[in-house]
C-alpha cells in the first residue's frame, strides 16, 4: 500500500459513467445514514456505527466499481469490515472492466450525536482515481478550514487573530459576526479562549468536525471557519469536499509520540511539518463527495420515517463537473393512499 501524498494520473470518468457512479454512490451513503437513523437515541454508539458500516458495505455489492478503501474503519486486523485497504464494488464478470476508484468512507460521523439524538450526525464517502486521495494515518491533523473568499490569505502558523482578522476581511463581516466551529475537547482551551478574545463567536461542536469543514464553503450554514486539531482521516474526506467547493484548507499532522513518528516515517511521510493544502490532500483529477444526514443538523436534515417510507436529506459535491447538488429523496415502501399516511 502507498501512503504519503497521493499523486493523481488518471483524468475524470466518461460523462454517462460519471453521472451512473454518483448515482449508484448517493445510494450507498443514504443506505447507511437511513440504517445508523434507526438507532438515534438508542445510546449505544457501538451499534450505531455497526448498524452504518453493515449497511454500506452491503449496498457496494451492487456497485460496479472496482474500488479499494484507502480511508475506512481501520486497519484489516481492527475493523472486520470497510478497514483500509479493502476491495469493494460488484462482482467482475467476463468481459466487463469495472473501474478502478479510491474511496474513503466515514459511514456513520458522530456515533456519539446519533447514539445520544444529538443534532449534526452523517454518513459521507468521498471516491477519487486511484492516487486521488491522501493515505492518511490514524493521527491527528491540525486544520484551518474557511470558505472559498479566504483562498490564499491562511496561515496556519499565525496567530488566531491574524486568521479571524483575514477571515472577517476577505467575508466582509465585523470580527464579531463571524461563527468559528471548535470541537469541544480539553486541548482546544487556549484556542478558544484566543477566538473570543478577537470577538469572534465559537460555536463548539461535541462530536466529528467533519461536517462543519464541508459548512464552512457552503452559504446560509452560518458557520464561516474551522479551527483545531480533529482526524486526519476525516480531515482527507473533508479536503476532498473543500476541492469540490472551492474553499481553502490548511493541515498538518499532529505527530506527538515517538512511536507515531517512526509509523509515519515508515508510511512515506518525511517531513512531519509540512502544511498540507486541500490539493495536496486531494490530488484527483475527478472527485465526488457524498453526505447525507443522519440527525438535522447546519448542514443536513436527518432521516425521518413514516408510515409509507422514508425521507433523506444529502449533499452531492463534484470537481469535474464543478457541481454541489441538494438531494431531497422520498422513498415509498408502502401505498402513499393509504388513509392517514402523509410525506
Amino acid at each position: 500500500m502507498r501512503y504519503g501524498v497521493a499523486r493523481s494520473k488518471s483524468t475524470k470518468l466518461p460523462g454517462d459513467s460519471h453521472r451512473q457512479l454518483v448515482s449508484e454512490l448517493v445510494r450507498v451513503v443514504e443506505k447507511a445514514a437511513r440504517a445508523a437513523a434507526r438507532t438515534i437515541g438508542k445510546g449505544d454508539r457501538e451499534g450505531s456505527d455497526r448498524a452504518a458500516v453493515t449497511a454500506m458495505r452491503s449496498d457496494f455489492e451492487d456497485v460496479a466499481v472496482n474500488g479499494t478503501i484507502v480511508i475506512g474503519e481501520g486497519e484489516r486486523d481492527e475493523a472486520p469490515m470497510l478497514y483500509i485497504g479493502e476491495r469493494v464494488g460488484a462482482p467482475q464478470r467476463e468481459g466487463l472492466s469495472y473501474p478502478k476508484i479510491d474511496i474513503a468512507v466515514d459511514p456513520l460521523e458522530g456515533t456519539n450525536l446519533c447514539a445520544t439524538g444529538m443534532p449534526g450526525a452523517i454518513s459521507v464517502l468521498a471516491a477519487s482515481e486511484p492516487g486521488g486521495l491522501l493515505y492518511a494515518p490514524d493521527c491527528y491533523m491540525e486544520k484551518i478550514i474557511a470558505g472559498p473568499a479566504c483562498r490564499g490569505v491562511l496561515d496556519i502558523d499565525a496567530p488566531v487573530s491574524v486568521n479571524v482578522h483575514a477571515i472577517a476581511g476577505c467575508l466582509n463581516l465585523a470580527v464579531e459576526d463571524l461563527v468559528i466551529s471548535v470541537l469541544d475537547r480539553p486541548r482546544h482551551q487556549r484556542l478558544i479562549s484566543d477566538i473570543r478574545q478577537t470577538g469572534a463567536r465559537v460555536q463548539l461542536v461535541g462530536d466529528g468536525d467533519l461536517s462543519a469543514g464541508i459548512a464552512t464553503a457552503l452559504r446560509e450554514t452560518g458557520v464561516h471557519a474551522v479551527f483545531g486539531i480533529g482526524g486526519a482521516p476525516e480531515g482527507v474526506i473533508t479536503a476532498a469536499a473543500i476541492r469540490c467547493l472551492h474553499g481553502e484548507m490548511l493541515a498538518r499532522l499532529v505527530i506527538d509520540s515517538p512511536q507515531l513518528e517512526k509509523r509515519v516515517a515508515e508510511m512515506g511521510i518525511s517531513d512531519r511539518r509540512r502544511v498540507y493544502t486541500a490539493r495536496d490532500l486531494a490530488p484527483g483529477a475527478w472527485i465526488i463527495v457524498i453526505a447525507s444526514g443522519v440527525t438535522t443538523g447546519a448542514l443536513l436534515r436527518g432521516v425521518r420515517f413514516f408510515a409509507a417510507g422514508h425521507r433523506t436529506h444529502s449533499v452531492v459535491m463534484t470537481l469535474a463537473p464543478s457541481e454541489v447538488r441538494f438531494l431531497d429523496t422520498i422513498e415509498m415502501s408502502r401505498d402513499p393512499g393509504l388513509k392517514g399516511i402523509r410525506v
